[in-house]
């Protein structure tokens, strides 16, 4: 084992349970490829265009009007003819 990887263990072994529970899911997350995909990925430094800010702010206009509700998940399947059980047993 490299130094590195026995100074890691060193410190983690020093640690109290709940700090243990962060670094795992640190480590899960920098193990992840998504999450490592996600990290490493460029800036977005694409300018907004008029049709993107006109759709977020047609976007936040809409939450106003409802209350800051969304739209529940068994309207929305209502609304492609899916009843809320038919998706649950193809989750299943």
């Amino acid at each position: 084992m490299t130094k590195s990887k026995e100074h890691a263990h060193e410190l983690i072994d020093r640690l109290a349970p709940s700090q243990v529970k962060a670094v795992v899911g640190l480590l899960e997350a920098m193990l992840d490829p998504v999450s490592r995909a996600i990290a490493n990925a460029q800036l977005d430094d694409e300018p907004e265009t008029e049709q993107e800010r006109h759709a977020v702010a047609e976007s936040k206009a809409w939450f106003e009007r409802n209350d800051g509700q969304g739209i529940p998940h068994e309207d929305l399947l209502t609304d492609f003819g899916i009843r809320p059980n038919d998706y649950k047993k193809r989750k299943e």
